[in-house]
């Protein structure tokens, strides 16, 4: 049967690669790498380079790159955009382990950071299967996320003693605020929705391409700092063509 590693390498830096993952790559006959096209050439190198320091010089290997489907990003309702671009990245993972992988091979997915925290991958692979076409079966590898990088390179815990930790997106915190949760990491935020937030109580501890040689870190105050992170952001996104950014809001008093 064929077989598919989905592996997790961290959040930018080659050393964040665990040792279970170097086993795995060392596994794989074909990587599958869907390409986000030039303004996000670094994520293809990165993951070229990560094989290449890794795996032994004596095994052979391939890679089989593919355009990543365009998400419509002008659609009035978030959700079944989202739901399109799904099924279309899908029927493409179906395509590639139905034509580019042998009955004896093994397949791998290089993942930013870790497959299990706001990556589509598995459940898509899922989706593939239950689709009926074309059989495999999987593991997966953990990796080191950007919620754990974020708060190593700040040297803060992601909570406090007796204090709850929520993970959420830029689209839901203003919800994730208004209850009594009092540290709250923020993923996919394009829009930088730490600007509507109200109070003067709350640090904010902001990463961006972290782990990579363009890292950038701002931490303090959110009145103070905001500000400082949305010009910081939007240069560094303009200079780049893209931004990866984290960040941990936190009361500064639990209530």
């Amino acid at each position: 049967m064929k077989q598919l590693c989905v592996i997790g390498i961290g959040a930018g830096d080659p050393d964040y690669v665990t040792v279970q993952a170097v086993k795995a790559m060392n596994r794989v006959d074909v990587f599958f790498v869907v390409d986000k096209g030039p303004a996000k050439d670094d994520l293809t190198r990165l993951r070229r380079d990560i094989c290449e320091r890794y795996i032994d010089a004596t095994s052979s290997y391939r890679f089989v790159s593919v355009d990543d489907p365009v998400r419509d990003r002008t659609a009035p309702a978030y959700g079944p955009a989202v739901e399109a671009w799904r099924e279309e990245r899908t029927a493409l993972y179906e395509r590639l382990i139905e034509d580019e992988l042998g009955d004896d091979e093994t397949g791998g997915f290089l993942v930013w950071g870790d497959p299990s925290l706001y990556d589509g991958t598995l459940a898509m692979l899922e989706a593939v299967l239950g689709r009926g076409r074309v059989m495999f079966d999987y593991e997966v590898i953990p990796g080191i996320s950007s919620v754990s990088a974020l708060a190593a390179r700040h040297r803060v815990p992601l909570n406090r003693v007796g204090e709850a930790i929520q993970i959420t997106t830029g689209r839901r915190l203003a919800s994730a605020l208004a209850g009594d949760i009092d540290n709250v990491v923020v993923m996919l935020d394009s829009g930088c929705a730490f600007a509507d937030v109200a109070g003067g109580d709350i640090d904010i501890y902001w990463g961006a391409y972290l782990g990579t040689e363009d890292e950038i870190l701002v931490s303090g105050p959110l009145v103070q700092r905001g500000g400082d992170i949305e010009r910081v952001r939007a240069d560094a996104k303009a200079r780049k063509g893209w931004m990866f950014d984290t960040y941990l809001l936190r009361r500064t008093t639990a209530e």
